[in-house]
């Protein structure tokens, strides 16, 4: 009886499927899609993945009837919707932003180059980059170097100016020269090209953070609690040269330990590639180990 049950659902005479059903069906994949697109952008893949594990663990208590923890859930959830609104806001704001904006197309579809941060940072990009950061130490000159990796730093790049050059010292030092029209700010930089300068970034609230650091401490931090981006911090009062990543910040580097810290990078981007390469390969995996 079941099989008959089952032979029937998938008997696709017996399915009324009109034209608007296959509408219907598209317009919800790719919806599903874009949203998995924005979510993997953005702050939101990591908060995905801890919901992800939640989910879990209330499976386990539900097979388990463990009713007080399935209550405590379900009246916590309840607030779920709220609460997505306002860690989100940001991200959400950017979003309607972008399917006002007239070049709709492009923000929707991702065939543009906003993807440039798989692009491998090269053993030149930090040459200059160590060149430029400690050059400018020397002289007592403070600078904001931002890094971005897989998190869209979009939303701060809005906030400064467009130059989308290639990375060298000269230019960097002459972005950062005093009383210049671009020096005040952050560079945010994306592969091996400089995206743009003058942006503002979120200052950190950690209270653990010392109380000698400036706004241009605080601010590489905080960038680097919202995001997976690794920032160059030069101080002004001192001239040493620091890192911020994952929220923390790893003070007066010489220069092998900021380039160890540039190398780990290059890495990520190509464990990053070979990912990718798998994936393209499909069946590559297993191909792999019938060779073995």
């Amino acid at each position: 009886m079941n099989l008959e049950k089952l032979n029937q659902y998938l008997d696709l005479n017996t399915l009324n499927i009109t034209w608007t059903d296959a509408a219907e069906i598209v317009i919800l994949s790719f919806i599903i899609y874009q949203v998995m697109i924005w979510i993997k952008s953005t702050r939101a893949w990591t908060l995905l993945k801890g919901f992800a594990v939640v989910l879990a663990l209330l499976a386990v208590a539900a097979f388990f009837h463990m009713n007080t923890i399935l209550w405590i859930a379900e009246n916590f959830f309840s607030l779920g919707i709220t609460a997505l609104i306002i860690v989100f806001q940001p991200e959400l704001r950017r979003a309607l932003e972008q399917l006002g904006e007239k070049n709709i197309l492009t923000t929707i579809v991702p065939f543009d180059n906003s993807r440039k941060t798989d692009e491998r940072i090269t053993d030149r990009t930090i040459s200059e980059l160590i060149k430029a950061c400690f050059e400018m130490g020397r002289v007592r000159t403070g600078a904001l170097i931002v890094i971005e990796q897989s998190v869209s730093l979009q939303e701060y790049d809005r906030t400064g100016i467009g130059l989308d050059s290639a990375v060298s010292s000269q230019l960097i030092l002459n972005i950062f020269e005093k009383n210049t029209p671009l020096h005040d700010g952050a560079v945010i930089l994306s592969g091996n090209r400089i995206r743009s300068a003058t942006c503002y970034l979120p200052l950190s609230d950690n209270r653990n953070l010392s109380k000698e650091l400036g706004t241009r401490h605080r601010a590489a931090v905080g960038v680097s609690e919202v995001s997976d981006s690794l920032t160059i911090v030069v101080s002004e009062e001192t001239g040493a040269v620091s890192v911020a990543r994952n929220g923390r910040l790893i003070r007066n580097l010489n220069q092998d330990q900021l380039r160890e810290q540039l190398k780990m990078l290059q890495a990520k981007s190509e464990e990053k590639k070979r990912k990718k390469l798998r994936l393209w390969k499909g069946r590559g995996g297993h191909e792999d180990k019938a060779v073995q």
